[in-house]
């Protein structure tokens, strides 16, 4: 039976191995390993039957030594503080890996919002928006949509933010209607960026998207898109997962047609059904014979308790922490090559850092030059972490991880520690 799993200490294991592996400064490393702020905060929302509910909220700054902080917001049941600090510190990694101008941030409100009406979610997301209000702004701490949230979510916090400020500040939340200033192709960029690091990893062997099988696992805004974008690139989509369950077809199934399934409110893929199409669990999915897996839904999906029956030889991440310590282990013994999450999933916050600059100097790009600036700065950056594997022969969970903390420690040591 596998231990307790603890995103934060898992997180910061896996950078303690790098820090030792890329023989980096260790004291520095202690400044680095550390969130700079943590936020909680209780938000009283009046429900629609006139009842009062408190809400816990979180906000978790983790660094701002490259630029402001930068991070999503979540809405989910088992939200924490420990799981926020860990998401933050990813967050300050993946700015880093890809070479961005961004620190690392995280919030997140403990809520089923399956539970909530409109009005409901609309409340609790503009209080939330107030109670961190004295946090964020365009030049110190952008958020942008994560699990649960979405462009309606970023345009309620922007409101209430502007309200509060008396003027627009579009700037300040990222992810949010290219009406009121967000960028094409910001809601398909964190899948984007999936399909594209997975791409990169299969060329090293020479293979093509319509070569290989895959499974992957949550139909969210990630997985989702990772979905269809490898659909209409001829990928065969084998098994695929939401909060509902799995479902397998051999020869392929149907990412568009499965997604406007989806769309409907209350449809779930355990109610989906088609011609040669099984419905099986959320392990099967992850265990399935597939040539890639792209774990896309939350954290500790594969670790001691189910990395030995996996049948893949590709790992792309596009959830955050979806693999832990223990797993990463035996996933290297049985030869499975991963592309990590502060890598594979960064697409969404190099676009965001897009609609960003397109905000504060009053600009607006199209679709295909957003795509093409994203795939450039994954190219580069992919480059860059397969240079540090021959380098330090280790994997490229442990190349990209270093390549991370050298810019992030290299910062610190050139800011120096204040006062």
């Amino acid at each position: 039976m596998s231990k307790i799993y603890d995103p934060y200490l898992n997180v910061i294991d896996v950078m303690t191995e790098a820090m030792e592996i890329g023989q980096m400064d260790k004291y520095m490393f202690e400044i680095i390993k550390n969130p700079q702020r943590e936020t909680k905060v209780y938000l009283p929302v009046e429900m629609d039957n006139g009842d009062v509910k408190v809400f816990e909220g979180y906000r978790v700054q983790h660094s701002n030594i490259r630029g402001p902080f930068k991070g999503g917001i979540r809405f989910h049941q088992d939200c924490d503080l420990n799981e926020v600090k860990a998401l933050a510190t990813w967050m300050s990694l993946k700015c880093a890996v890809v070479n961005i101008p961004y620190g690392g941030a995280k919030g997140g409100v403990r809520v089923d919002p399956n539970e909530l009406s409109h009005r409901e979610l609309r409340r609790l997301t503009r209080r939330y928006a107030f109670a961190i209000e004295p946090l964020i702004g365009a030049d110190t701490d952008i958020p942008a949509p994560d699990v649960n949230t979405n462009a309606q979510t970023m345009a309620w916090i922007l409101d209430t933010y502007s309200m509060l400020k008396g003027k627009p500040c579009p700037g300040v939340v990222t992810g949010k209607p290219v009406e009121l200033g967000g960028s094409n192709g910001r809601n398909s960029a964190t899948g984007r960026g999936v399909a594209i690091s997975t791409k990169l990893i299969l060329a090293q062997d020479n293979k093509t998207f319509e070569d290989v099988s895959f499974a992957i696992t949550g139909m969210g805004n990630v997985g989702g898109n990772a979905a269809r974008i490898l659909f209409h690139r001829n990928a065969t989509i084998i098994a695929l997962s939401d909060v509902s369950g799995g479902i397998y077809c051999e020869k392929g199934l149907d990412a568009d047609e499965i997604s406007r399934f989806l769309e409907i409110k209350g449809n779930y893929l355990k109610d989906y059904q088609a011609d040669g199409v099984l419905h099986i669990s959320h392990e099967e999915v992850l265990t399935c014979n597939c040539d890639v897996l792209i774990p896309a839904a939350l954290e500790n999906q594969i670790n001691e308790d189910n990395a030995d029956r996996l049948q893949c030889s590709y790992i792309v991440e596009g959830a955050n922490g979806p693999t832990t310590v223990e797993a990463d282990k035996i996933l290297e013994e049985k030869g499975i090559t991963i592309v990590p999450d502060i890598f594979a999933n960064s697409g969404g916050v190099i676009v965001s850092y897009f609609e960003w600059v397109q905000n504060i100097q009053s600009l607006t790009w199209g679709r295909d030059e957003v795509k093409e600036m994203l795939e450039k700065i994954m190219t580069d950056a992919f480059t860059e972490l397969l240079e540090e594997t021959k380098k330090c022969a280790c994997t490229l969970r442990m190349a990209a991880y270093i390549v991370a903390l050298k810019r992030l420690i290299y910062a610190e040591e050139i800011k120096g520690i204040f006062p």
